[in-house]
């Protein structure tokens, strides 16, 4: 989508880089020019995130992080910014879910997605933030969202709720940061299979041979496409688009008109737990 090289000298780190969605971000960085930190706490998914950026010609390093401990956070910035240099972009990708009914979670549930998804985007934002103020240099940072944001999301309610806390985090840093150069966006994808996807949530797609036709586009989304909106957003290209919720998704979530899609109670349509839970 962008020209080679539009990225040569820029260092990214892409939490969740090594598989599935923040992959194909991961890769289009290092297609780019751009030197990348896949950030993850799976070794092995580290590991595939690095040999993907490669493959695409990019420079790469896996660096072990839970994105909710501060102390981890600052000292995978420290590590990659000693092997690449500062750190000019952050995709804020690492996510958790759960499926299930609402009245069924514990308060462990929850936060186990929420620490992850709101409080983990929160400390590397800021992290990175308050690296970029101190040195001038500025920066882009790409939250990723999701479009029950602002529909509401049955049976995935720790998510929904973290992603819109996200999306208005996304806003109000936009605003604060704007006089520093640092960009804030949030990219939303809608359906985007991949082999990658969580064992738990894949029951969601079992079996559809139809997701296709499900879609206003008549087809879902490839990674790839996803890569291409994230490296726009992240360059220069996009040097005044700041705060901006930039939906992938082939016009799906805005499809309910006078003829509306057939409800589905929540438990009607979720496996049995143990099945969910694997």
């Amino acid at each position: 989508m962008l020209p080679d090289g539009s990225f040569a000298g820029e260092v990214a780190i892409v939490t969740g880089g090594g598989s599935g969605l923040g992959k194909a971000i991961a890769s289009e960085f290092g297609r780019l020019g751009g030197a990348v930190a896949i950030a993850s706490r799976d070794p092995d998914k580290r590991a595939r995130g690095v040999a993907a950026v490669e493959e695409a010609g990019g420079r790469a390093l896996g660096v072990m992080l839970d994105v909710r401990d501060p102390e981890a956070v600052k000292a995978c910035f420290d590590e990659v910014e000693a092997a690449f240099g500062p750190v000019t972009q952050l995709v804020n990708n690492a996510a958790g879910n759960l499926a299930g009914a609402s009245e069924d979670f514990s308060l462990n549930a929850w936060r186990a997605v929420t620490g992850i998804v709101l409080d983990g985007t929160w400390i590397c934002s800021t992290e990175f933030a308050r690296r970029r103020i101190a040195d001038g240099i500025g920066g882009a940072i790409l939250n990723i969202g999701a479009t029950y944001s602002w529909t509401g999301g049955p049976g995935t309610s720790p998510s929904a709720a973290a992603k819109a806390a996200v999306t208005n985090l996304t806003q109000t840093l936009a605003v604060e940061w704007a006089p520093y150069d640092i960009r804030v966006n949030c990219l939303v994808p809608g359906l985007f299979p991949h082999e990658e996807r969580a064992e738990h949530l894949r029951f969601a797609d079992k079996d559809r041979s139809d997701l296709d036709r499900r879609q206003p586009a008549l087809r879902v989304g490839q990674t790839h496409e996803l890569g291409w909106a994230a490296a726009y957003l992240c360059s220069d290209y996009a040097a005044f688009c700041s705060g901006h919720a930039f939906v992938l998704d082939g016009a799906n979530w805005l499809r309910r008109s006078l003829r509306m899609p057939e409800f589905e109670p929540v438990r009607t349509w979720l496996p049995p737990k143990r099945e969910r839970n694997g």
